[in-house]
């Protein structure tokens, strides 16, 4: 029986052009079986006290837990869920979760010599479009209208904005100046391209102001609006629907299924869920969302801005969906894009296609790995 002989958390550290190398954290998990077949996960806990909180809770709680069990990707969720219910309902516990469970999905399909994607139902599409996925950070409307459409001369079909970041742009909080920036994008992108707005966590609108960005967005063709308000202002949403016929996204913030199905069920606001596999307990847990996505006609968005792991992940997940429409990817050079496997996933004329290689499809280098441990 090949079974769980290794379970090692990596807390890595590296800066992020697309916020003028401001430095991101997130940790890897690496699983080794008894006959020697390797796995990889991610848990993106971002904070530096998140990342050794997570770390502990995978060496200290869950590989004991798993130590020598088979490479049974439910029994091993299962498993770790039970032995975490008293650490509460999503966070930290969640996050750990999630990079075992993405590598016991790697695991599995090595062993069975087919793509996750495989395993999960085999593709609902055929290709996807390409998503630049970016902050906007640059000083002056016109730079930043300038940096898009770069994106676009790159071969990506469509952009996924995020407002309020770091950076030196002042777009992002005042209504008439975002609504103009994405007139004047609009103007330059010409009618076709696809254009989504994260307005962020940086901004703070009652709803009134949400319901008239929203609806002012929609008339400059902008295909979602995500999280105008907080996440769990339920309220402030049920209303927002009913202010505009925008599509709203929200979710990335979200920890587990139940969480999404609060959501589906009792508020009914969100047309587009954004879900991250390496937040969400796992592929596992990714798939059971999907699953209500399709239940409650919702769309899902992977949510993969991070290394080429959870891009990975979140690739065969969005081939397996009937309900994915695009594909973000860092439209930027970042190393644990580029240089973290051997073949970067990127795009062939602004479409995404399917990893074919057994697991995850990646080759992860790991004294590119090793290099990044903080």
């Amino acid at each position: 029986m090949t079974a769980i002989a290794l379970i090692e958390p990596i807390a890595i550290a590296y800066p992020d052009p697309n916020d003028f190398g401001t430095v991101r954290r997130t940790v890897l998990v690496r699983v080794e079986t008894t006959d020697g077949i390797v796995g990889w996960g991610e848990s993106i806990a971002m904070w530096p006290e998140a990342c050794r909180a997570v770390a502990l809770i995978v060496s200290e709680g869950l590989y004991p837990l798993l130590k020598g069990e088979a490479v049974d990707t439910a029994a091993c969720w299962q498993k770790m869920r039970r032995h975490c219910w008293w650490y509460g309902e999503g966070g930290l516990a969640s996050l750990a979760i999630a990079g075992i469970d993405m590598a016991l999905w790697d695991i599995a399909g090595k062993m069975a010599g087919k793509p996750v994607h495989e395993l999960l139902g085999g593709c609902r599409h055929e290709r996807l479009p390409a998503n630049a996925s970016a902050h906007v950070n640059k000083k002056g409307e016109a730079a930043c209208v300038a940096e898009v459409e770069g994106f676009f001369a790159a071969g990506f079909r469509s952009t996924k904005l995020g407002f309020a970041k770091k950076g030196e742009s002042d777009i992002g909080g005042d209504p008439d100046r975002d609504v103009g920036f994405v007139r004047a994008l609009r103007a330059t992108l010409g009618p076709d391209a696809g254009i989504l707005i994260d307005i962020g966590n940086g901004v703070r609108w009652d709803v009134e102001t949400a319901i008239s960005v929203g609806n002012r967005l929609k008339e400059f063709g902008v295909d979602w609006y995500e999280e105008p308000l907080y996440p769990t202002d339920d309220d402030g949403y049920r209303r927002l629907r009913q202010g505009t016929t925008i599509r709203i996204a929200s979710g990335e913030r979200e920890f587990t299924e139940a969480g999404y199905r609060r959501q589906m069920e009792f508020i009914g606001a969100i047309d587009v869920y954004g879900v991250d596999p390496a937040r969400v307990e796992g592929i596992t847990g990714f798939a059971k969302v999907d699953a209500l996505a399709s239940r409650y006609g919702k769309k899902v968005n992977a949510h993969a801005w991070s290394t080429a792991i959870t891009t990975a992940a979140s690739l065969h997940l969005s081939f397996a969906s009937p309900n994915v429409e695009v594909f973000e990817l860092k439209p930027f050079p970042v190393v644990v894009q580029d240089e973290l496997v051997a073949e970067k996933i990127w795009h062939a004329d602004g479409w995404m296609r399917p990893l074919s290689a057994p697991g995850l499809g990646i080759e992860v280098r790991e004294d590119v790995v090793r290099g990044l441990a903080a």
